[in-house]
């Protein structure tokens, strides 16, 4: 089936498979490899992008259901001069958020995705470590990356 979407900021029109993954099409198709192929279940995080703004588990979902749809992942943040991504990308420098880097793509996605809700507020540790649910971290202990998340939060608040 042909699929359109707009992929990072640029239209692309794909012939592929209706149930073909679409962390199959980012990876294999597209050469997009910041998200990782983990469990493929949906239940570590390691493949979340944005789907119109949203994370989502790019594992579970089919190129059926992304016809239309804005996509990002972070190959699209890093070259985007977001200003959130910049901020947190210090923030988890600065607590050392990252060993081996198998999760923090997934973990930013996440992050990115839930920026915009967060504008007007400063979420608990316990609503960061909820929104971390989603994620297999085996390095960290998520310690370090909640206190990034919150450092970030905490920038992002500041006049």
């Amino acid at each position: 089936m042909k699929i359109q979407m707009n992929v990072n900021g640029q239209e692309r029109i794909l012939d592929v498979p209706p149930l073909r993954r679409l962390i199959d099409i980012l990876r294999e198709d597209m050469g997009l490899v910041a998200a990782k192929i983990g469990c493929g279940e949906g239940e570590c995080g390691a493949c979340n992008v944005l789907v119109d703004g949203e994370a989502v588990s790019a594992c579970l979902i089919p190129a059926v259901q992304i016809d239309g749809c804005r996509i990002v992942t972070l190959e699209g943040l890093a070259t985007s001069n977001d200003d959130a991504l910049a901020a947190l990308h210090g923030a988890f420098l600065e607590h050392d958020a990252s060993q081996c880097g198998a999760c923090i793509p997934g973990i930013v996605m996440t992050c990115r995705g839930m920026f915009d809700d967060l504008r007007n507020r400063r979420p608990s540790e316990a609503e960061v470590r909820g929104l971390l649910a989603g994620h297999l971290c085996r390095c960290t202990g998520y310690e370090a990356i909640v206190r990034g998340i919150l450092k970030w939060l905490e920038m992002k608040s500041e006049p």
